[in-house]
């Protein structure tokens, strides 16, 4: 079957269903403890004004060198049961949405399942900076179905350690952090019950090297030349990318309201990964949409892969943005190329 490119969400296939009955208990964050500005970053021929016009971002958190993602994802689920009022031994399943696991194997999510002394399943979900979404609508699945009652998703990313630091186009652009979401039955009627309303999830294979690791993996094993290459680091073909998310946000944006039967005046807040200001500014002037019903702490997280959008929906549900009832689009968009969006009725 051919794949087209121009269309990219149309490379999805359509949830029959709604996911309702499944409610966000509570929501943790988890990040590290520096922050580090543009003119911080000590990268040869890097020009911290480019930067800020042309991603929007001011600053970034680093973790330390002995802090995994597993750390930061632990943080972020302590903070999330902590919301939630809820006790460890009642998770049932963990998923963590990561493509900088601590190791090729036990997962992340193993490590975090250990250090949580939580007796439960636990898988990671690798759809890089789509991963959350792919993570979150899984979990609702487990909890629509009546399989488990609390599934804790976590989405993080340790992105300082695959990207090039003497690379001053794709070094800059890259943070790490986390946040995680709990989630659980809600048994009001359809009607009035949160879950998910709508969501798509897809991929374009063939546009995999626009943003790929080339060395490490089974591919491509680490050698001498690979590293004398940097190839263990994240290579990205930045205008293409650029251009690709820029025609996907809208597209997904429409099939997801095609799909619930809304309008755009019916999202109270949109929620796009956080990879470039001005992707998320295209988007916006495309769509029409008011820029006080959009997200954006780019600025000061840059691009944590899976842990954007949770990040973003931490800090908008504790700031008041977010309320009961209120309709929440996200969309991810990433490696792979993955994206991911849905309708959240909260």
């Amino acid at each position: 079957m051919a794949i087209s490119l121009t269309d990219p969400a149309k490379n999805s296939k359509r949830c029959q269903t709604e996911t309702l009955g499944v409610k966000i208990l509570g929501t943790g964050l988890g990040i590290p403890t520096t922050s580090v500005p543009n003119e911080d970053l000590k990268i040869e021929g890097i020009d911290t004004e480019w930067i800020f016009q042309r991603t929007g971002i001011c600053s970034r958190y680093h973790a330390r060198d002995d802090q995994a993602t597993s750390d930061l994802a632990y943080d972020a689920a302590m903070g999330c049961l902590h919301s939630s009022n809820v006790s460890v031994d009642e998770i049932d399943m963990i998923l963590v949405a990561t493509m900088t696991a601590d190791h090729y194997t036990p997962s992340t999510a193993c490590i975090v399942q250990a250090k949580l002394g939580a007796v439960c399943g636990a898988i990671d979900v690798n759809a890089a900076c789509s991963g959350f979404m792919y993570a979150l609508t899984m979990g609702a699945q487990f909890v629509h179905t009546g399989c488990y009652r609390r599934v804790l998703v976590i989405g993080a990313d340790k992105m300082s350690m695959v990207v090039d630091p003497t690379d001053p186009k794709t070094y800059p652009l890259f943070g790490d952090g986390g946040a995680a979401v709990l989630l659980g039955p809600d048994d009001r009627d359809a009607e009035s019950a949160s879950g998910i309303l709508a969501f798509r999830l897809g991929s374009v294979g063939e546009m995999g090297h626009t943003l790929i690791i080339p060395a490490c993996g089974s591919r491509q094993p680490a050698s001498i030349s690979a590293l004398e290459a940097r190839d263990q680091f994240l290579k990205m073909e930045g205008r293409s990318v650029f251009k690709w998310a820029v025609r996907m946000i809208p597209q997904i944006v429409k099939d997801l309201l095609e799909d619930s039967h809304l309008e755009l005046d019916d999202i109270d807040l949109f929620v796009f990964h956080q990879a470039n200001r001005r992707i998320l500014d295209a988007a916006v002037e495309a769509l029409g949409v008011p820029t006080e019903r959009v997200f954006c702490n780019v600025d000061r997280f840059g691009n944590t892969s899976a842990g954007s959008i949770p990040i973003c929906l931490h800090e908008a549900y504790s700031s008041g943005l977010i309320k009961p009832g209120d309709k929440v689009l996200c969309a991810g968009f990433g490696s792979g190329l993955t994206w991911g969006g849905c309708i959240f009725r909260w």
